[in-house]
Formats: structure tokens, C-alpha cells, sequence
């Protein structure tokens, strides 16, 4: 059996999924049908590629190499598809679109909803990336564009001439605690040995090559990590911890007195956002994108954080543009 696109897809598969039923599964296959294919794979390479004893689907290192070079090889034979099927259109069949996590999505429907009134042929695929994630995505050509990337690239997507990047805006954070929350009471500046004894909460970075990190953080410190800036604003209200928070996120949540601004002996500067793309061969659809991303108030509706906020009882506030939420009756509960 010579070594095909299908079986490291399939061995990928096995290994991002860590069992043979779950890949089969997200393949549309029948798990017998993916043992069959790395069975005959090993006996063609006379390796062993997975270790089954245990409860996972585990790479050996033969298996790992494999993996390595072949998800290159992956790569470009989907960037060949693409570019065969761009030039016979001009439109992509799929346009794939990192969005950071400083970015709130709603600020993107109406991008969206303009784009689909195109009635264009390319369907749009969104991932939610945090810090590296949306850098990473692009130079491992999971995604074509990146929105809200962070400013600290790696030194790969800076000195390649295969990316292009753009400046977005600056967004401002703010330190903020729950108005019941120790800190929420102690003298400013807040020294940094105070802060290390409180929990933070952070957002995990979502790089699947990089080390996981968060920003913020302080050595030493208790911490509690979610998936996206809407639930760390959720633990921060709560008051399960502290930190930093984009200000366009914490803006409603202060404004109604659910969180109170601190500031620390440590200031925490700017970050610097940027957008940027694949340069090889951009479609008609990134083109479309990249026409609206160069408008300045596009940028700075994405950079304006969230058009409502929750209300304590779970409901939520539609006032938009972050202005306070007006204060509503609530309904009268009946029982059942």
C-alpha cells in the first residue's frame, strides 16, 4: 500500500482525536475501516505507528515523524486544491477566519450578513484563537486570515514574505474586581505581593504547538483558566478571581456597578492588534474582507467590545455600542 494523502489523513485524524472510533466518527467512516488502512500502512513501513495499549490511541516516535512530515504534505495538497478551484472561479470555496479573543464576534455579524447578500459561493469557517493561536493558525494554513491577532508575532509570520499584516488598533485594559472581592477594598496602588495571593482568572492561549500561556499573570499567582473572554468576565463578576480585562469588555459590567476598576502598583500597557492574511494567490472572497477591514470605522466597531452585558438574574441587556444598560422591570414569576 503506498503511503497516500488518505492514510495520513486518517493517521492525523487518529492522533488529534486520540482514538480510532472518535476519528472514524469525524471521517464518516467505520472504525474497521480506519484499523484496515494503518494496519496496511505499518506493514508497507514496517513500523509500528500507534501504541493501542492504552486507553488512547497513542503516536510512537516513528509514529510522530511520520505525522510531522506528513501534515506538511497535507498542507500543501490542500493549498493545491484551493488554488485549483480559485482559478477556475475566482471565488474560494471555503474561506477559513481566525478571530481573537479581544475581538466580541457579534461585532462581526454584520460583516457577515453583508457578505452573505453577495451570495457568493464561499462558505465561511470562523475559529475562536487566543494570544499565539491566531498566528499559529495562519502559518500552519488553518486559517486565511486572522483578525485581532495580538502584537507579539512569532518571528516566522514577521519575516516571511508570505504574510501580510496590518494594524488594527489599540485596546486599553483595565484591572478589575468584584465589588464584594477583597481587593475591592484595599489602598491603590495595589502592591504586587497583594495581588499574588488572590486568584486570577485568564484565558488559556489556544496554540496547539506553542506552551500554553495567558497574559496578566503574576509568578506564583492561584489561577483559574477559561476558554474565552466572555466566561472571564462571567468568574471576575462572580468574584472566583481577578485581573485584567479589555476595557471595552469590562466597560457595561462597570458602568452598573457588577465590577469595580483597581489599579495596581504594576500597570499593564496596550495591546496592539493587527489583522493579516495569506498573500498566495487571495481570492475573491478574502479580497471582499480585506476591502472592509481597510476601512477605519470597520476596525473600530471590531475593537469596541461587546453591544450588551448580562444582567444578574442571567437576561440580557440589548442597548448596544456598550453604553450603560437601562435599568427594566422584571418579569412577575408565576409558579407551575
Amino acid at each position: 500500500m503506498p503511503l497516500t494523502l488518505e492514510a495520513l489523513e486518517t493517521v492525523d485524524t487518529i492522533a488529534r482525536k486520540g482514538s480510532f472510533a472518535a476519528a472514524a466518527a469525524a471521517l464518516g467512516k467505520v472504525p474497521s475501516a480506519l484499523t484496515y488502512t494503518v494496519r496496511k500502512l505499518e506493514d508497507e513501513l514496517d513500523v509500528l505507528l500507534f501504541d493501542r495499549r492504552g486507553p488512547r490511541a497513542q503516536l510512537t516516535a516513528a509514529g510522530r515523524v511520520l505525522l510531522d512530515e506528513g501534515r506538511g504534505l497535507l498542507r500543501s495538497a490542500d493549498d493545491l486544491a484551493r488554488r485549483v478551484r480559485r482559478v477556475a472561479s475566482g471565488w474560494e470555496p471555503e474561506l477559513r477566519i481566525g478571530v481573537d479573543a479581544l475581538i466580541d464576534f457579534d461585532r462581526l455579524r454584520p460583516l457577515i450578513e453583508d457578505f452573505y447578500r453577495l451570495q457568493a459561493p464561499t462558505r465561511l469557517r470562523f475559529t475562536y484563537e487566543v494570544l499565539d493561536g491566531a498566528w499559529e493558525a495562519l502559518l500552519e494554513g488553518r486559517a486565511d486570515l486572522a483578525i485581532g491577532a495580538p502584537h507579539d508575532a512569532p518571528s516566522p509570520a514577521l519575516s516571511s514574505a508570505s504574510f501580510s499584516l496590518r494594524p488594527m488598533g489599540r485596546v486599553e485594559f483595565v484591572f478589575c474586581v468584584a465589588p464584594h472581592h477583597p481587593l475591592a477594598s484595599v489602598d491603590e496602588p495595589i502592591p504586587t505581593e497583594t495581588l499574588v495571593a488572590h486568584r486570577a482568572v485568564a484565558v488559556g492561549g489556544t496554540s496547539r504547538l506553542a506552551p500554553s500561556r495567558s497574559s496578566g499573570l503574576l509568578a506564583g499567582q492561584e489561577t483559574l483558566t477559561v476558554g474565552t473572554a466572555e466566561q472571564k468576565v462571567a468568574m471576575q463578576v462572580a468574584g472566583l478571581g481577578v485581573g485584567w480585562i479589555p476595557e471595552p469588555f469590562a466597560r457595561p459590567h462597570l458602568a452598573c456597578g457588577r465590577l469595580v476598576a483597581r489599579r495596581p502598583a504594576e500597570p499593564r500597557p496596550p495591546a496592539t492588534l493587527h489583522y493579516g492574511w495569506r498573500r498566495a494567490d487571495p481570492g475573491n472572497a478574502l479580497k471582499w474582507w480585506l476591502s472592509r477591514l481597510e476601512l477605519p470605522q470597520v476596525r473600530e466597531r471590531l475593537l469596541d467590545g461587546p453591544q450588551s452585558a448580562p444582567l444578574p438574574d442571567g437576561g440580557w441587556t440589548a442597548e448596544g455600542d456598550g453604553a450603560p444598560p437601562k435599568t427594566r422591570a422584571r418579569p412577575r414569576r408565576t409558579a407551575r
